[in-house]
């Protein structure tokens, strides 16, 4: 693909398949279906833009193939135009049900339907941007909770249908409040940057998740890693961010910036709880924590 945004054209007749694409060919990238089933298999295989479906289809019909486009969530956010030489209102009122975002009528004006894809595919692009953003913590770059949360579901159900090991390593910066205390609030968003950009410089797999827990706490998901692997992980993560050499005068265990951390694992299967997992990472995390920072501890997690 040429990186244009994608749109498929769904129509029976090829002719106005032909017509549409040469109105949009300039500025997209374009995909066509001569079926609502076919549209169906491409959309599930192609991250689309939008979607321009014709509504008079045999088998199955425009409304029908919006309708279970709409309850797919993983298509349900793709915009879609209907195109229909049907009555304009009673198209639209049947369009708008089925989950369509507008219509345009045959024969089809140039004008009036580059400037509708136009105008849709734009609020779809602002609406994907902003949701990455909810993802995002702004000042790290990393994942914030909410995404760590959802991609851990997903993966916690993933892992354990294949029954493997998941781990998770829960770090916090040592003694952070009086870095603050002792070097300023924008020094020590400086710190969390750059310890940010250690931990999650080290995330080498591509299913690998480090994002920000809250404040100075971060948290690593590895899917697929069994307990000696996620206690090597973490210990080279405690190295990466004491190479980083930042001073730390308000420390009681180094010169420097260090972490804790605590990491635990199990073999996945169903039933298991996000709570549960970090509950144990916590405790972990304390444990380290208590015998002088600085340093990774870690266990199996027991589900009995």
């Amino acid at each position: 693909m040429s990186g244009r945004p994608i749109v498929m054209i769904v129509d029976d007749e090829i002719a106005n398949i032909e017509l549409i694409g040469a109105m949009l060919e300039e500025d997209y990238e374009i995909l066509f279906a001569r079926s609502g089933e076919q549209a169906i298999g491409i959309a599930k295989k192609t991250s689309l833009d939008l979607i321009l479906l014709d509504v008079m289809m045999p088998g199955l019909d425009g409304y029908e193939t919006c309708r279970r486009l709409k309850k797919d969530p993983d298509l349900a956010n793709v915009p879609v135009i209907f195109t229909t030489g049907l009555d304009a209102t009673e198209a639209e009122i049947e369009g708008l049900s089925a989950g369509a975002i507008d219509y345009v009528t045959k024969p089809v004006q140039p004008a009036s339907l580059r400037r509708r894809v136009g105008n849709h595919i734009g609020m779809k692009q602002m609406r994907d941007q902003l949701a990455s953003l909810a993802l995002v913590d702004p000042l790290t770059g990393l994942g914030n909770r909410r995404m760590l949360e959802t991609l851990f579901a997903e993966e916690m159900t993933r892992v354990a249908r294949a029954q493997e090991h998941l781990s998770i390593i829960l770090v916090d910066i040592d003694y952070f409040k009086q870095f603050n205390d002792f070097y300023g609030h924008l020094e020590g968003d400086d710190c969390l940057r750059a310890v940010a950009a250690g931990l999650g410089g080290a995330m080498r797999r591509g299913g690998d998740l480090c994002a920000r827990y809250g404040g100075e706490e971060f948290a690593c998901v590895l899917p697929c890693t069994d307990l000696d692997g996620a206690m090597h992980l973490a210990e080279m993560l405690r190295a990466r961010v004491e190479a980083l050499a930042i001073p730390h005068r308000g420390s009681s265990c180094a010169q420097v910036v260090t972490i804790s951390a605590g990491v635990c694992s199990s073999r996945c299967a169903p039933g298991m709880t996000m709570s549960r997992w970090f509950e144990e990472a916590d405790r972990l995390l304390y444990q380290s924590k208590s015998a002088g920072r600085n340093r990774v501890s870690g266990a199996a997690l027991d589900w009995a």
